[in-house]
């Protein structure tokens, strides 16, 4: 990367006509007195700390240097520094994290802090699309990549999927043959107090129903999670879903193949079941990772950099070999995620964007029917 000029002043009194011109040869935007550097890039994470900030460390050792500094676990801000190339990771420790991510990016909206959004509730970064808060880009993807797992207008790109699936204790139900196999058995009678689904308000649970409101229509979904709520066990989220499952407190439930793969994993008595596969049902959801570059970046051209990085096949692979089991999207990959079943999967078609319209009315409505 070419080396630019580094250019400092102690007063804004002191940025006098000379100075603006040297600014604006070098190519460095001026906020507030104070130089930027190209080679550093701000990133914030929604996915955990401990699968995000291995690659983003990997980003920095492409530069040929092994990072000088970690953070320490739990902290806000974790700069991993290569030379002079920097990178600034943000990592919103709260359970509603992407929310709280999401929030900050609208609030700096006119000063925007964040160069790159790494998300893993695409939802929300939808939301940031209909926005007018993303840059409009070209991904370095193939041409196989799936439909509707890159933004119509190149704002944002999906990677590296976890799927929705139901998890069985295989002590409480035997027979493999019994298994639930719907997401719709959750409101099925016979399986009352049995089953369990997190409060669909937030995570990919929330998601996951935004997407059949935008299949079956809003009556209908309202319906069918009434139907839920009153039939199955509700919990603060997909975690807490896969635990229950685990310990024998419910018989299934409905959660994310990452979830679900920690407690295989473990020796657990459990199976995981890829729901909706037979002819006339949806078909199993996948939500992807996304990586966004932020419109106003301060720092566009690492941040590009590190958008490229982030939907490479490498990047996949490490994803789907590490403890999520992740699901690569690229055809280039080479590792099979082991959470995948022998047979094939059959996932639903969904567009995210028509899925994400009008979130806050109906937000507004889950959060009155499951508060």
């Amino acid at each position: 990367m070419p080396q630019r000029v580094s250019v400092q002043f102690h007063s804004c009194a002191q940025f006098n006509l000379i100075g603006a011109i040297l600014l604006s040869t070098c190519g460095l935007g001026v906020s507030g007195c104070v130089t930027r550097s190209e080679s550093d890039v701000v990133v914030y994470s929604a996915l955990d700390r401990d699968f995000a900030a291995p690659i983003l460390a990997a980003f920095q050792r492409a530069g040929q240097e092994q990072p000088t500094e970690q953070s320490k676990p739990g902290a806000d801000r974790d700069p991993t520094t290569t030379g002079g190339t920097k990178v600034i990771a943000k990592y919103d420790i709260e359970s509603t994290k992407t929310v709280g991510l999401v929030n900050r990016i609208i609030a700096e909206r006119e000063n925007p802090t964040c160069d790159l959004f790494w998300n893993n509730e695409i939802l929300h970064t939808v939301r940031l699309q209909k926005m007018g808060l993303l840059e409009k880009r070209d991904w370095n993807v193939d041409g196989a990549w799936p439909k509707g797992m890159i933004s119509s207008d190149g704002t944002w790109c999906g990677f590296a999927a976890r799927a929705r699936v139901l998890m069985v204790n295989t002590k409480l139900i035997a027979n493999e043959e019994d298994y639930p196999q719907s997401v719709d058995d959750l409101a099925d009678p016979k399986w009352s107090g049995k089953c369990a689904i997190a409060r669909p308000l937030f995570g990919t649970t929330a998601t996951h129903f935004a997407v059949l409101r935008a299949k079956n229509g809003e009556a209908a979904t309202l319906k069918q999670l009434q139907a839920i709520k009153d039939n199955a066990v509700v919990l603060s989220g997909n975690k807490q879903v896969a635990l229950a499952v685990s310990a024998g407190t419910v018989a299934w439930g409905l959660t994310d193949t990452d979830d679900a793969v920690i407690e295989k994993d473990l020796g657990r008595d459990v199976a995981i079941v890829f729901p909706d596969q037979a002819s006339g049902q949806p078909g199993t959801l996948q939500i992807p990772n996304t990586v966004a570059v932020l419109k106003n970046a301060p720092h566009p051209i690492a941040a590009n950099k590190l958008a490229d990085f982030l939907v490479r096949p490498e990047t996949e692979d490490r994803l789907a070999m590490g403890n999520s089991s992740q699901l690569p999207l690229s055809r280039q990959s080479k590792f099979p995620p082991r959470v995948l079943p022998e047979s094939p999967v059959r996932w639903m078609r969904v567009d995210f964007e028509k899925a994400a319209e009008d979130w806050e009315p109906w937000a507004k409505q889950l959060d009155e029917m499951f508060q």
